[in-house]
């Protein structure tokens, strides 16, 4: 079974000028499912894990909401201000739906770089070990030291690197992101989205410009650690659903049949618990 583990909805009227801005014309309009189901039919994608882009809880309610009347999106990955001194209660909150499967904080957007490094989030993780839930870190390669030690602090939180970490495919630079990510990924709780490349690659990318990065992710996490996601819409910047698919088929064209499926799908289903 595929299983796109990164994708998106939002309504432009709910984001009061967030990002994304107007420049963005591709995907400068609203996103929701009746957008993408044609897309995971064509491609054969049975589940989805929907993620948040807004830091606010009624854009956890609303992605909840969307996943309950839409079968196809198999899990929710919501926010909740992880420092507030009420979050336990608010993620327990959240939780009491099955339908959530973890928390992202959108730490590439706040000012403090080590903002996870902080003792202080400890009852929020607590109280998200103890209900179920799984940590999506939305990060740059400038805060993998930071993630490395709060990922050190917290074992029994199953945490999943998003998009690679970013790294700057566009510019060629891959130090000290090697460094950084093979770190983190000597951590055995910590996996990493096979997601969000090509935007970083820019305009003109190619699989040889992205195979480097690949390379390397599949050396650190090997095949039972990375889990594939498409980044949609934000992928429409930069390709598009089939494009993307064609690229990490080219990519994982050398591995066994059973590493394919894990990336593709089973990792997914067993990181998120997705029937």
């Amino acid at each position: 079974m595929l299983v796109d583990a990164h994708q998106h909805f939002w309504r432009l009227a709910d984001r009061n000028g967030a990002w994304p801005p107007p420049e963005l014309a591709p995907i400068y309009r609203d996103f929701l499912p009746g957008d993408l189901a044609p897309l995971l039919a064509q491609h054969g994608v049975a589940k989805t894990v929907l993620v948040q882009s807004m830091p606010n809880e009624d854009d956890t309610h609303f992605m909840l909401d969307l996943a309950r009347r839409h079968r196809f999106i198999g899990g929710v990955v919501g926010w909740v201000d992880m420092k507030a001194p009420d979050a336990p209660a608010r993620i327990a909150n959240l939780a009491a739906d099955p339908l959530l499967k973890g928390l992202r904080p959108m730490l590439q957007d706040l000012p403090d770089d080590g903002w996870i490094d902080d003792p202080a989030l400890a009852p929020a993780v607590k109280a998200m070990v103890r209900h179920g839930l799984s940590f999506d870190a939305l990060v740059l390669p400038r805060h993998l030291g930071a993630l490395h030690a709060f990922a050190q602090r917290h074992r029994d939180l199953p945490i999943v690197i998003d998009h690679g970490a970013k790294p700057l495919i566009a510019a060629g630079v891959t130090d000290p992101w090697r460094d950084d990510m093979a770190r983190l990924a000597a951590l055995p709780h910590v996996h990493c989205k096979l997601s969000g490349l090509v935007t970083e690659a820019g305009a003109g990318w190619d699989i040889e410009r992205l195979r480097p990065y690949v390379d390397h992710l599949l050396a650190c996490f090997g095949p039972q650690r990375l889990i594939w996601g498409s980044d949609w819409p934000v992928l429409d910047l930069a390709s598009d659903y089939a494009g993307w698919i064609a690229a990490t088929n080219a990519l994982l064209a050398g591995l066994a049949e059973a590493d394919r499926q894990a990336i593709f799908g089973r990792n997914a289903r067993r990181f998120y618990r997705i029937d």
